[in-house]
């Protein structure tokens, strides 16, 4: 799945990344992985792209234009992966806790962008910070304080 990622950023990504870095792979894992709950329930948001792409521009420190592409490679590959299993796998075996805290952290700022909780965005972030051996404890956490930021 690494290489499918690294070739399709080749592919679109050539002039913003050097395709042998391991920290863009690693962007475009928790980019995906952002993707991945904004379309858990049908249809993206404007909302929710928004806010992956700020999400990914201030997490990273990156330009909108180039968290602008990397959202929308993002989605892309959200659409055709068949597994969470190779991005949270890539995410365990690089990130600390409380990074990967801060991801699911991430993941619940988009789910809740459009002002809706969805069962299967909220369904699909469990998943994933089981995934990436997160206590219930701090999945339950990251949520009430995302919810408790947006005035929730």
């Amino acid at each position: 799945m690494i290489d499918t990622i690294r070739a399709f950023l080749g592919r679109h990504l050539d002039t913003v990344i050097d395709q042998g870095d391991d920290g863009q792979a690693m962007r475009m894992a928790i980019a995906t992985l952002l993707m991945e709950v904004a379309r858990s329930h049908t249809d993206i948001s404007s909302a929710e792209r928004q806010a992956v792409q700020r999400l990914i521009g201030t997490h990273f420190a990156l330009p909108p234009d180039v968290s602008q592409t990397i959202a929308a490679a993002a989605e892309h590959e959200a659409e055709h992966a068949t597994s969470l299993y190779p991005l949270t796998s890539m995410i365990n075996r690089e990130c600390s806790l409380q990074d990967k805290r801060q991801v699911v952290r991430m993941l619940w700022e988009v789910s809740l962008a459009d002002g809706h909780l969805d069962r299967h965005e909220e369904h699909i972030i469990r998943r994933i910070a089981d995934l990436l051996h997160v206590p219930h404890r701090e999945f339950i956490r990251a949520k009430l304080q995302v919810a408790e930021d947006d005035g929730g």
